[in-house]
């Protein structure tokens, strides 16, 4: 799907390869002697993944509505037209389901952490300890993950393919910025059509066995305020969450534009320049 300053973001070119900041690894000690195996299994992802065609009624909170910011100014209207390129969150937002929520309900331990996740995502405690605590709490192996990805294919949000469509026709970059897997992601963007190379996400870990040993911590999604940072002369963020909000910064986003069509969070949406709950809003102002 944070603060722009780890991942850098720049206009892509048929050889573009991402260019990382070097990041201050936060591990804890558990973690680090896990990270010493080696780590050769992989999940392979099947060629063939199915998508579930998604109907979805867009949530909608009594005050959500009366948000100022559901009308953009002309000068967000603007911003939002001429930007050269786009990123937007995955969970929440492309998909309509949490990721890690899903993969955890697979596992047996959804309730747990779901609530985990909602508070990272109000931004009441840091991504890389919600990470971290959520992960723990059901450690996924690879055999568990392939049968979650055959099992329950990516649900993608009504109107993004459209959208993406549209944005790509306008020679708009287009980025999958994500505090979840690339596991989970790749398929999703070969779906939209968005380049692997344009994908920012986390990478889970497993040892020789398949066990679970971590997450890659130098992912700069791993944490909070590390999202991205644009080299683009203008830049949107599209997302549901706190790390999205953070994207929004001098040397960052442009513009954050909160999508609340699965998840409105008031305390992300009341900051947004722009407040939408169906991807039609976007569209409607591109020629």
């Amino acid at each position: 799907m944070a603060q722009l300053s780890g991942v850098q973001i720049y206009p892509v070119q048929s050889t573009y390869v991402p260019q990382l900041s070097s990041v201050r690894s936060r591990t804890n000690s558990g973690l680090s002697r896990a990270l010493r195996k080696p780590l050769s299994h992989h999940v392979k992802l099947s060629n063939h993944v199915s998508f579930i065609p998604a109907a979805l009624e867009p949530y909608k909170s009594a005050s959500s509505s009366n948000l100022e910011n559901r009308q953009p100014s002309k000068q967000v209207i603007r911003t939002w037209c001429d930007a050269d390129a786009v990123c937007f969150d995955v969970d929440s937002t492309v998909c309509l389901d949490e990721g890690i929520d899903e993969l955890a309900d697979f596992c047996g331990a959804g309730q747990a952490v779901a609530q985990w996740t909602a508070r990272a995502m109000a931004g009441s405690v840091a991504f890389e300890e919600a990470l971290a605590a959520r992960l723990s709490l059901f450690k996924p192996s690879t055999d568990q993950f392939q049968d979650y990805i055959d099992k329950r294919p990516p649900r993608i949000s009504p109107g993004i393919a459209e959208l993406i469509m549209k944005l790509k026709a306008r020679n708009t970059d287009v980025y999958l910025v994500s505090g979840g897997f690339r596991q989970m992601i790749k398929p999703v963007a070969l779906e939209l059509g968005v380049p692997h190379e344009n994908i920012f996400a986390n990478q889970l870990l497993f040892g020789t066995s398949g066990d679970y040993v971590g997450f890659d911590p130098t992912e700069p999604t791993s944490r909070s305020g590390g999202k991205a940072k644009c080299r683009y002369k203008s830049l949107v963020m599209v997302g549901d969450g706190a790390t999205d909000l953070e994207a929004r910064q001098p040397g960052g986003a442009d513009l954050f534009i909160c999508y609340g069509g699965v998840q409105m969070r008031e305390a992300v949406a009341t900051k947004a320049d722009w407040v939408v709950s169906d991807f039609h809003e976007l569209m409607a102002y591109l020629a």
